[in-house]
């Protein structure tokens, strides 16, 4: 089981995970843009320190419940990842880093959305689920809402940027979706960043990159350590308990989030665009949100002919 710490309401949950997503965004600007890091060097140090901060957190568990093999040792840490975990998640993490660099940023969240929303809406249609109307005009508003938000500074980005940071959407979609089998997250994740670290330990040699210095090592350690390792053990935790449609729908709450955090950390103007697109946003979430659970109480009312009465029955 997981730490205390992780163990609280699906909502709550589910929201953490998307503000520590929106840290991440904003560690990786100030990384990358203002203390001008190598992207690989930053992917580097980001998976290292989440490994290292998830390994102390499960060794942690393990000295605490006092079983020498339990899923706190490196090798049951190791067998708790598996590898195409493991590389959706260091393909997201390093393709993301290298585009971020070229991509402007109104481009790259627009991109990468569509790229997650098409990715996840994908895999949901082959597992059989079905997206009612009511969720689809939620995320027809979210997207909506989206454009809104970067619509000013949209302009055509360069193709090979976009196609990178298309791949980390779809990555992260792939990480996301074998979420939802995780048994124990912070085992799971654990064992997906322990199994990702020694290839992108490997990243920085590649690329030639010199050894790192200055505050963008700080924003790298934060944002692995922190933002990634907490953040995705928190959504291991909310994806395994929401159907694929709805974890893909609730992660356009980041943008909006990301530019909350830049208006209250990096002094940037909050708008009127930025507020209206932003309750579209969250307006596109809650009607997904309320359609789901419309569907499991009608279901619950009315249940299948041949059910006895008062018989709970699962939702389409």
């Amino acid at each position: 089981m997981p730490p205390k710490v992780f163990r609280m309401t699906l909502p709550v949950r589910t929201l953490l995970a998307m503000v520590f997503f929106a840290a991440n965004s904003v560690l990786c600007r100030l990384a990358l843009l203002d203390a001008h890091m190598a992207p690989a060097s930053y992917t580097a140090i980001r998976v290292a320190s989440g490994a290292l901060l998830l390994w102390a957190l499960c060794a942690g568990r393990l000295a605490l419940a006092a079983r020498p093999d339990g899923p706190g040792s490196l090798p049951a840490l190791w067998r708790a990842g598996d590898w195409p975990a493991a590389l959706a998640l260091l393909a997201y993490m390093a393709c993301f880093s290298w585009a971020y660099v070229d991509l402007p940023a109104a481009a790259g969240t627009l991109v990468i959305a569509v790229a997650v929303q098409g990715s996840m809406f994908g895999l949901g249609l082959l597992a059989g689920e079905r997206p009612g109307r009511r969720q689809g005009l939620g995320l027809g508003l979210a997207l909506a809402g989206l454009v809104a938000l970067v619509l000013p500074g949209l302009s055509a980005p360069p193709v090979g940027a976009a196609l990178v940071i298309f791949v980390a959407g779809a990555a992260w979609g792939v990480y996301s979706v074998r979420g939802r089998t995780a048994r124990d997250p912070l085992a799971a994740t654990a064992g997906n960043f322990l199994r990702a670290a020694p290839c992108a330990l490997l990243l920085p040699l590649l690329a030639g990159d010199g050894l790192p210095s200055g505050p963008g090592v700080a924003y790298a350690v934060a944002a692995g350590a922190l933002a990634s390792a907490v953040g995705y053990v928190l959504w291991y935790a909310a994806v395994a308990r929401l159907s694929v449609t709805m974890a893909a729908v609730v992660q356009l709450c980041v943008p909006p989030i990301t530019a909350a955090g830049g208006a209250l950390f990096l002094g940037e103007a909050v708008t009127a665009r930025l507020a209206a697109s932003s309750l579209a946003i969250l307006g596109g979430v809650f009607l997904c949100m309320t359609a789901r659970r419309a569907s499991a109480a009608r279901v619950t009312e009315h249940p299948r002919q041949g059910a006895p009465a008062g018989t709970r029955t699962k939702a389409p």
